[in-house]
């Protein structure tokens, strides 16, 4: 059961429509911080589980204080235990349905909770930095080859060929660098999740991470990031909710 989400404008619906930040177990205090166009949030409880939700507003755009209330409603919940945290802008038709979800998706719920709990997500992205062509060439056999033939017969083709042989060993570089990263990162996880590369940022991996170990994993992205920083830049963001690593009951996207 997988949940959907839109960050165009939303309607909400007829009346009695709740916009859903996510669920935790029972006993949770309720957020404190306004949510998605400054409505009050509340819990509906259900089978040992609960339900945070607002009255949900008339349209939901993905403005930048929209978006912030519904991660600071997320982020009260995460503070207090484990949290299956919805994406931005989903909705259920009424509470009845999500208490029905609630009961219908219990022992589903409830074991994505425990194996969560604990945890936060760490994400960890790596572009391409502009390498040091010098050394490059130097201990590249076809670049160093390249190179001097372009010297000795310099024109606007064998300038061509030598940079796109450039930007090629440079992104097989940083490349090479991802790998060495998720080699030295993955074994501080309890899991990992692969996210979108491509010729750019090489590296887009979130990690579910205990949060008694995340300054040690704090620590071991900075080592890496001085390790590979001449191929590699690399950037953490986190704690998260773990979005990455649960899978929220199905409920209507907003439309």
């Amino acid at each position: 059961m997988t949940v959907t989400a839109t960050a165009a404008l939303t309607t909400a619906g007829t009346l009695g429509t709740l916009y859903v930040y996510g669920i935790a177990p029972e006993g949770v205090r309720t957020p404190r911080a306004p949510g998605v166009a400054g409505a009050a949030v509340r819990l509906l409880t259900e089978d040992g589980l609960c339900a945070a939700v607002s009255d949900a507003p008339e349209s939901v755009r993905a403005r930048r204080r929209d978006l912030m209330a519904h991660q600071a409603v997320l982020g009260e919940l995460a503070a207090q235990g484990p949290v299956l945290p919805m994406r931005f802008a989903v909705l259920t038709p009424d509470a009845e349905s999500l208490r029905g979800q609630l009961r219908t998706g219990r022992a589903h719920l409830t074991s994505q909770l425990d194996g969560v709990r604990g945890c936060v997500e760490m994400n960890v992205k790596g572009t391409v930095v502009p390498g040091c062509f010098a050394d490059l060439v130097r201990r590249d056999d076809t670049l160093r080859t390249l190179a001097r033939r372009t010297r000795e017969r310099p024109g606007y083709e064998a300038n061509v060929r030598l940079g796109e042989a450039l930007a090629k060993g440079v992104a097989r570089e940083a490349r090479g660098a991802a790998r060495e990263v998720l080699a030295r990162l993955s074994p501080l996880a309890v899991r990992t999740a692969q996210g979108p590369v491509d010729d750019e940022q090489v590296l887009s991996t979130s990690f579910l991470v205990r949060s008694a170990d995340e300054q040690r994993f704090r620590q071991a992205v900075a080592a890496q990031a001085r390790e590979v920083g001449d191929r590699l830049a690399l950037g953490v963001t986190g704690p998260l909710p773990c979005y990455s690593f649960v899978e929220a009951p199905s409920a209507t996207a907003g439309r």
